[in-house]
């Protein structure tokens, strides 16, 4: 698994609220996706661990 995989559905989720500052779970999400976008090796060393774990399995 890939960490922009990820990622790019975070941001499709984000996308898919308009931007609103008042909103909380826009909020959220911009948020998110801004960290783990600056995060992203440390993102996919995290991915990659979970993947050794078979958290993804059902998505392949």
């Amino acid at each position: 698994m890939k960490a922009e995989t990820l990622l790019a559905e975070l941001n499709r989720l984000r996308n898919d609220l308009d931007k609103d500052p008042s909103d909380l779970e826009w909020v959220t999400l911009h948020h998110v996706f801004c960290f783990v976008s600056y995060k992203l090796g440390d993102f996919q060393a995290y991915v990659d661990e979970q993947a050794g774990k078979g958290a993804f399995e059902e998505l392949d």
